[in-house]
């Protein structure tokens, strides 16, 4: 759009602005719609980023984390974690191991047993902590040679649970974003039947503009400017408060899980901004086709 067209719809034409009421239940509607649905894009947004991170996250932690652990014999335990160390370190790729202390498994079990689990009184295996270097080793291979020499001993580098969650993240952001094209599909419908409910209500004052040879282009940039304008607004007011009730949802926490942080950070409080002059473009496509289709059936 030129500047001239810009400046224009700001300014406005105050013969053609009579051509649309200025209050009513076509403004009404529009500014409650656009701030309604500015509203829910806020959250979808905070939603789809936070999806995103969450699938960056797990992605990258679970890819380099995996879990050896070593079902022995009380007496055997010991012998049996020294020998898996020694061929930890020598193993190419792995960038450090570290066997788990009684303490570490204990708190592990504490949210199914209780604090005081004592674990000598159940059959849990010692747990050794393995990190992936460049380039990564090779998972078969090691699995081979603990099963030779190490019998008790089974590597788990949560392939097998780690690809569902990154994906559920992902399809989680993905709807999200749907979601979004479909609050923008509403908001076109809903502004398409304000403007066709403001033309239809005032045909008698486009048939007299007509009259004094207005044009068609004239009349609907009258209707353009002001939806558009009024979409402006309400989405404006509705990313506002949309901003304000995610600034007070939790912040993200180790306890919480997935359901804290769910907010913006950093740049991301960036997105929010463009969504009400989206909303004014949706509002402004949606008016100019549903008024020029109007003015040529009341031709």
């Amino acid at each position: 759009m030129s500047q001239g067209r810009i400046r224009k719809m700001l300014v406005g034409d105050p013969q053609a602005d009579r051509a649309v009421p200025p209050s009513g239940f076509t403004a009404q509607l529009t500014l409650f719609v656009s701030g309604a649905m500015a509203f829910l894009v806020v959250f979808a947004l905070a939603l789809s980023l936070a999806a995103g991170r969450l699938a960056d996250r797990w992605a990258d932690e679970l890819a380099r984390a995996a879990t050896l652990r070593i079902n022995a014999p009380a007496d055997e335990r010991a012998a049996q974690t020294e020998a898996v160390m020694k061929i930890l370190r020598q193993t190419p790729g792995v960038a450090s191991a570290r066997a788990l202390t009684v303490e570490e498994q204990a708190a592990m079990l504490a949210p199914w047993f209780g604090a005081d689990v004592a674990l000598e009184a159940l059959p849990v295996p010692q747990l050794i902590e393995v990190i992936e270097g460049e380039p990564g080793y090779d998972a078969t291979g090691l699995q081979l040679r603990l099963s030779a020499e190490v019998p008790g001993a089974v590597l788990d580098d949560h392939t097998r649970w780690r690809k569902p969650l990154v994906d559920a993240a992902n399809s989680l952001r993905l709807l999200a974003m749907v979601a979004i094209l479909l609050i923008g599909g509403a908001m076109a419908a809903m502004i398409t039947l304000a403007a066709n409910a403001a033309l239809a209500a005032n045909a008698q004052v486009i048939e007299v503009l007509r009259l004094v040879g207005a044009q068609d282009n004239y009349i609907a940039q009258a209707f353009i400017r002001r939806f558009t304008l009024r979409a402006l607004l309400g989405s404006a007011v509705g990313v506002a408060l949309g901003m304000v009730g995610v600034l007070l949802m939790p912040e993200a926490s180790e306890e919480g899980g997935f359901l804290t942080g769910l907010g913006f950070q950093g740049f991301g409080w960036l997105w929010p901004l463009s969504v009400p002059p989206l909303g004014a473009l949706v509002a402004f496509v949606a008016t100019g086709t549903a008024a020029r289709r109007k003015l040529k059936e009341l031709a």
